[in-house]
């Protein structure tokens, strides 16, 4: 769903399981994109959506090489490439990590492929470069159930076009070597390149993000099972000199939130960091500093896997809804919404003998997804325009008779 500033809903969309929603930018024109498929074990198994700006598909984009496009990363880079990642279940033996002979692990995978043409650029596996040892996360005994050992959540692009990932079961964060796949360096877990500063251990993390500033900002979940009193968003400089990380900001909620999963921090063009607090369901906005401006939350039983804050200019194909509700005498209620409309300002009501014969009968400025707007006509035929702020019609519904 996308919301106004006030939380007040905009546009939605009723999909299977979708994640990573955002913008993002395709051939230079913001776009609309996510996953969408099913959950299993952890992670998914779909295809990414890439909707334009009149909320119309534009393409559907699958995983590469017979692999299935799992929800944790979708991202458009600037050459036209999406990086993802998939999960694939590989027979192993275990017995070193307590396991059996005949066991299976999540081999997590990441993939550069062409937007158009679906050709895998680049493909890294983690079975390759990573042992099991690395991991933190225990067997689950249940053999049908593959060992998770290193669970990929994020893929970013460094500064140097080499690759940044996420593995939330080693609590590390990788640099990778685009062109050989090589690790380049580890950064925390238990075979961490850098010394640790005070502050910058982190656990169980999400979205890890390189910025212009050099630092590099991960949403630190601290939990499952539980390693810190709260979660928080930090940025860390690394030294790479002293092979020294230290911490620069962190951004923590006054109610000690705790997110066990999920979760992201991005850092807006004027500094601000936005906050998903992942399995809580509270997303906010910090100052630069680390004061918190902004703060909302879904009901207690919903959660978000990434919250942003995006401009968006939203123009929808179809036509504002209007629904009628007739009361007593000459009074006639008008339901008015358009959905993903981000320009409406306010709303023109219209009556008339026919369809094709509706003069303006009253107005009201714009209230939330929905605007209720009260009139007195005996006109047979009643619809509504869209206006924006300068009083240009934006959109006409279909009329609505109301002796029907």
């Amino acid at each position: 769903m996308i919301v106004d500033n006030l939380g007040r809903l905009v546009w939605f969309i009723k999909d299977r399981y979708p994640r990573d929603f955002k913008v993002q930018h395709l051939r230079g024109e913001p776009v609309l994109t996510w996953w969408e498929g099913e959950i299993v074990l952890g992670h998914g198994v779909g295809e990414y959506v890439i909707f334009d700006d009149s909320y119309r598909e534009v393409t559907r984009v699958q995983a590469g090489n017979g692999y299935r496009g799992d929800l944790h990363e979708f991202s458009i880079t600037p050459r036209g490439t999406v990086l993802l990642m998939a999960y694939n279940a590989v027979p192993t033996n275990l017995v070193r990590v307590g396991g059996t002979e005949d066991g299976a692990v999540w081999d997590g995978i990441a993939q550069e492929l062409d937007i158009e043409t679906g050709e895998v650029l680049f493909e890294w596996h983690s079975l390759e470069h990573v042992a099991l040892e690395e991991s933190y996360y225990r067997l689950s005994g249940d053999p049908e159930n593959p060992f998770d050992y290193f669970h990929i959540n994020s893929i970013d692009e460094d500064y140097d076009d080499n690759l940044l990932i996420s593995a939330r079961n080693t609590s590390t964060v990788y640099k990778i070597d685009r062109k050989t796949g090589a690790i380049i360096w580890r950064l925390g877990g238990r075979k961490s390149d850098f010394e640790m500063g005070p502050g910058t251990p982190f656990a169980y993390q999400h979205d890890a993000r390189r910025q212009r500033d050099g630092t590099i900002t991960i949403f630190d979940n601290g939990a499952d099972p539980k390693v810190h009193e709260q979660s928080r968003g930090i940025a860390l400089k690394l030294d790479m000199t002293k092979m020294r990380a230290t911490l620069v900001r962190e951004y923590t909620h006054p109610n000690k939130l705790l997110a066990t999963s999920q979760g992201n921090a991005q850092v807006l063009p004027n500094g601000d960091v936005f906050i998903g607090w992942g399995s809580v369901p509270f997303f906010s906005e910090f100052s630069h500093d680390g004061t918190l401006l902004f703060d909302a939350r879904f009901t207690p039983e919903h959660e978000s896997y990434r919250t942003f804050r995006f401009p968006w200019v939203g123009r929808p194909v179809d036509r504002p809804a209007a629904a009628v509700e007739q009361g007593p005498d000459d009074k006639v209620t008008i339901y008015t919404s358009w959905n993903g409309a981000t320009e409406v300002e306010s709303w023109q009501v219209l009556a008339g003998p026919s369809p094709d014969q509706l003069r303006p009968v009253g107005s009201a400025p714009w209230d939330g997804f929905e605007t209720a707007i009260a009139v007195r006509t005996t006109e047979p035929y009643v619809g509504v325009r869209a206006k924006d702020r300068s009083g240009r019609v934006l959109g006409t519904s279909k009329a609505v008779n109301l002796g029907s």
